[in-house]
């Protein structure tokens, strides 16, 4: 379970290798990694949104949300775009009322079998270089909740990640739906045996995770429970159970009256 994250990786790369180097036209091959759709007109609105990505300041914070909304399956009002924000497949994602994304914020929404693969609640925060993706999975983050600046939020082949409201996420936090390799075969590479089927991971709502926590696929937080910093959770936690260290074990049980 511990390297999980790396095996994630490893099979993503994989894929995206694939896409980017098969046998097809480069805009062919940059409208299905980048954009998620070959239609030109979509294309062209595309770039001319990622010309405005790195505009600093108010006139940038402008731009980005008068033309921006456009792209996404669902963007509600007042939402601001952050300098340097990246998109793919923007028009797989949903984003609620009043979210902020910040600098750096990354939105990676692929999947090819799903109409919306991330879903933004209303009055979200992501705070500054955010990673959000998806490779045939999906990511959901409920109203209100507030994700820490650098957190990385990965799902991948139907593993799916969600977080549910007013939940508060530290800084660098990593949260990960799939990724478990199949092993069992010593005459094949694991990166090609494929992943073990799972239901993901989940964050409850109002749960607190601290800096640098990791919450592995398969492991859910009950609502209101709290991970403390740099803990590794990688089975369920009761509602209201306080957890820390590596692997994550019970410290503490919140009082709820």
């Amino acid at each position: 379970m511990l390297g999980s994250g790396a095996r994630l990786l490893s099979t993503s790369s994989l894929k995206t290798q694939q896409a980017v180097t098969r046998n097809a036209s480069g805009l062919r091959r940059y409208q299905d990694v980048m954009v998620g759709s070959r239609s030109i007109t979509t294309t062209l609105y595309f770039e001319w949104c990622s010309w405005l990505a790195p505009i600093p300041g108010a006139f940038g914070l402008m731009m980005r949300k008068i033309f921006w909304p456009k792209l996404f399956h669902r963007c509600g009002p007042g939402v601001m775009f952050g300098a340097n924000m990246i998109l793919r497949h923007p028009g797989k994602i949903s984003i609620g009322d009043n979210a902020v994304l910040s600098e750096g914020v990354l939105l990676d929404a692929r999947n090819s079998t799903e109409a919306t693969a991330i879903r933004i609640g209303d009055d979200v925060i992501l705070a500054n270089n955010t990673m959000v993706s998806c490779k045939e999975g999906t990511v959901a983050v409920g109203n209100r909740t507030g994700i820490g600046a650098y957190t990385v939020i990965q799902s991948a082949q139907h593993c799916p990640v969600s977080i549910g409201e007013d939940a508060v996420l530290g800084p660098r936090c990593y949260l990960v739906g799939g990724g478990n390799y199949q092993t069992g075969r010593s005459d094949l590479p694991i990166a090609q045996q494929g992943i073990h089927p799972s239901k993901g991971c989940s964050v409850g709502s109002g749960a607190w995770l601290g800096a640098n926590v990791s919450i592995l696929d398969g492991a859910i937080l009950g609502e209101g429970s709290i991970a403390a910093a740099g803990a590794v959770v990688v089975k369920p936690v009761a509602p209201g159970e306080i957890v820390g260290g590596v692997p994550a074990r019970t410290i503490g049980q919140r009082n709820h009256d």
